[in-house]
């Protein structure tokens, strides 16, 4: 009983239920030639929660609309802002759907 009670909740996992992989979200990156935050852009290919710091926090990886190298980039989940929710073919409206 004592192990339960010592554990602490995953750091930004709040954050991560609002998210799944296929969502598009943003995060700013500081540009120091325009002196501004630049948004830049994102598919969440994978969350998980790792040991950062000595605590388990959750962790998005996104892989970059702009990036010509396609490199996933891993991030802080909180730090992330939904854009697009992703939409599974349970989710589409029969009414859209295209006749075939």
């Amino acid at each position: 009983m004592s192990s339960i009670m010592d554990e602490k909740p995953v750091f930004g996992e709040l954050s991560a239920e609002n998210l799944e992989v296929g969502d598009i979200v943003e995060w700013k990156k500081w540009c120091y030639k325009l002196r501004e935050w630049q948004p830049h852009y994102g598919v969440i290919t994978g969350i998980k929660n790792e040991i950062k710091g000595n605590r388990m926090v959750s962790i998005s990886n996104v892989m970059p609309l702009s990036n010509s190298n396609q490199v996933e980039v891993e991030f802080f989940t909180p730090s992330l802002k939904l854009v697009s929710k992703v939409q599974r073919s349970d989710q589409i409206n029969p009414k859209f759907v295209e006749k075939g």
